[in-house]
């Protein structure tokens, strides 16, 4: 399992991701994990984690972009203790 937490947010926000799941973040209702906050968009991004464990991270034509420590993003592997940044929300991943 892996663990995506807030870093510095009034309203802390905590996400999991089990073994074979595709998650989805933005702000639309239809998202797996809603994160209702300026410059993230409807659908931002793709989080899947294959059977081994192994996480990416997808961009999914986000209008301000997925940051994984600093630098702009469209598809690449999570690593523990990385720093996720959708908007002005940042993320860190955790193995749980």
């Amino acid at each position: 399992m892996w663990i995506l937490r807030t870093t510095d947010d009034p309203e802390p926000l905590t996400f999991r991701l089990l073994p074979g799941s595709v998650k989805t973040i933005g702000r639309a209702p239809r998202a797996d994990f809603i994160v209702d906050r300026p410059l993230v968009s409807r659908l931002h991004c793709r989080l899947t984690m294959d059977a081994g464990g192994a996480v990416v991270l997808e961009d999914l034509e986000s209008t301000n972009g997925t940051f994984l420590n600093g630098t702009r993003v469209t598809r690449t592997a999570v690593a523990p203790g990385d720093l996720i940044r959708l908007g002005r929300i940042e993320l860190t991943a955790e193995r749980g």
